[in-house]
C-alpha cells in the first residue's frame, strides 16, 4: 500500500498487495518493451523527470508504464513501453488496469459516508454487525471497532498470508485455480486459522483481512453488495466511467493492455501473461478497476470534499503511525499520507495485483495529483516516479 520499489509478487502479497487467481501463458522477455513513448498534454515540457522516471521504470524491466499528473497548468499524460510484449502495442494514456488496494479508499468512503447517515458509527464493534464472523485463535470481533479495521490497527490476520492460499495462487496449484471464486467469508475463514498480530489498537500492521471485513459491513448495512454501493454512490455521480468493480468477471475491459508477471522470486523465471483473473480473491480489498484519469477525479473530489462532510473527511484524514522506520507515511482511514523529500504532503494509496502495480496520490488541496500504473510487477521504481513529479 505504500510508496516502494515493486518487489515480486509473492514477496509483496505477504504485505500489502491484494491478490487474486490468475490466468497465464509464458511470454518474451521484458526487454523488447525498452521504448518510451514520451509525454503529451498540454504541460508537458514541465514533466520531463516523471517521464524520465517512467522510463526508467521500463529499463529495469516494466515491460510498460502510464501515468497522468493534473496541476493548475492543466494534464500531463505520460507513457512508455509497451502494453503487449506480443504485439508490441505501445501503452495508451487511457488503458484501464487493475488498481489492487486502491480500492480500500472507495470502501472506506462508503462507510464512511453510512456514518454520516446515520446508519453506523465507527465505534461500532465488528460484532455488532458481523456477529461470530471474526472468532476463532484469538480473534476477538468484540474487541474490534470499525475504526480499527480501516486504518489496520485490529491485529487480525492478513489473509493473502496464509500459506494454503499462496499454494493455490502462486504454487502448483496456479493453472488449476486460476479462476476459483472466492467468498468473503472464505477469506476471513482463513484469516481465523491464524493468531492475531496484536491486541487491538496496541499497534498498526496492513492486512487485506480489515477491508473484506469492511465491504461485508457495507452489505449488511444497506442490503446490498459492497459494489453496487460504490457504483451507487461514487461512480455514477462523478461519472468515473473507466472505473469498474468487476466481482467475479475475468476479463478486462477495453481498452486495456496486458499485465504480466514472473510469479516467482527467481529474477530468470520466465515471464506470464496474467491479464485474465478472478478478481473475487482480492474482493473489497483490492478488485477494482480504473484508469489514471478517472483516479485523480476521485482522489480529488474525496480531499475537496464532494464526497463526505467535514466530520467524516477529518476522521479519514486522522492518521497514525505505520512503520517507526518510515515516519514519512502514515494512515488514516483507507487513505495514506506520505511526504516527500522535498517536503510536499500528498495523500492516496497504492496498490498491486498480479502483473500491475499503481499509486495514486494528491496534494491535501486537490490542486496536484498523479496516478500512474505500472503492467509487471517484479521490478521498478513507484515511489523514483511519485518524487519525479512532485519534487522534480
Amino acid at each position: 500500500m505504500s510508496l516502494r520499489t515493486v518487489r515480486t509478487v509473492r514477496a509483496a502479497l505477504t504485505g500489502a498487495v491484494a491478490v487474486a487467481a490468475l490466468a497465464a501463458a509464458a511470454l518474451v522477455n521484458p526487454a523488447a518493451a525498452d521504448s518510451g513513448t514520451g509525454g503529451t498534454g498540454e504541460t508537458g515540457g514541465t514533466h520531463r523527470s516523471t517521464q524520465r522516471a517512467i522510463e526508467a521504470a521500463v529499463r529495469d524491466g516494466v515491460p510498460g508504464v502510464v501515468a497522468q499528473a493534473r496541476d493548475r497548468d492543466g494534464i500531463w499524460s505520460g507513457t512508455a513501453g509497451v502494453a503487449n510484449l506480443r504485439t508490441g502495442r505501445e501503452r495508451l494514456p487511457q488503458d484501464r488496469f487493475r488498481v489492487g488496494s486502491i480500492t480500500k479508499t472507495f470502501v472506506a468512503t462508503v462507510v464512511l459516508q453510512l456514518e454520516a447517515e446515520g446508519r453506523l458509527s465507527l465505534d461500532d464493534t465488528v460484532e455488532q454487525w458481523l456477529p461470530g464472523v471474526v472468532r476463532g485463535n484469538g480473534h476477538d470481533g468484540r474487541r474490534i471497532t470499525l475504526r480499527q479495521l480501516l486504518n489496520h490497527t485490529s491485529g487480525i490476520y492478513n489473509y493473502t498470508g496464509d500459506p494454503g492460499f499462496l499454494e493455490k495462487v502462486f504454487g502448483d496449484g496456479f493453472f488449476q485455480h486460476r479462476f476459483d471464486t472466492w467468498t468473503p467469508r472464505q477469506l476471513v475463514g482463513l484469516a481465523m486459522g491464524h493468531r492475531p498480530e496484536f491486541t487491538p489498537g496496541t499497534a498498526w500492521k496492513y492486512s487485506n483481512t480489515n477491508f473484506i471485513l469492511a465491504g461485508m459491513v457495507v452489505e449488511r448495512a444497506t442490503g446490498r453488495p459492497y459494489g453496487s454501493e460504490i457504483e451507487r454512490r461514487i461512480l455514477r455521480p462523478l461519472q468515473l466511467r473507466a472505473t469498474s468493480v468487476p466481482g467475479t468477471e475475468a476479463r478486462m475491459p477495453r481498452p486495456s493492455g496486458r499485465a504480466y508477471s514472473k510469479l516467482s522470486e527467481d529474477p530468470k523465471a520466465k515471464i506470464h501473461d496474467v491479464t485474465e483473473l478472478n478478481p473475487s480473491a482480492a474482493g473489497s480489498a483490492g478488485e477494482m478497476v480504473s484508469d489514471s484519469a478517472d483516479l485523480q477525479r476521485f482522489y480529488r473530489a474525496l480531499l475537496k470534499g464532494e464526497l463526505l462532510p467535514q466530520r467524516q473527511l477529518r476522521e479519514m484524514t486522522t492518521t497514525v503511525p505505520t512503520d517507526p522506520k518510515e515516519p514519512y507515511n502514515r494512515y488514516g482511514l483507507g487513505l495514506m499520507r506520505h511526504t516527500t523529500s522535498c517536503g510536499t504532503e500528498v495523500w492516496g494509496h497504492g496498490g498491486g495485483i498480479h502483473g500491475s502495480a499503481s499509486e495514486a496520490l494528491i496534494t491535501r488541496d486537490g490542486s496536484h495529483s498523479l496516478a500512474l500504473n505500472f503492467n509487471g510487477d517484479w521490478a521498478g521504481d513507484s515511489e523514483a516516479v511519485v518524487e519525479a513529479e512532485f519534487c522534480g
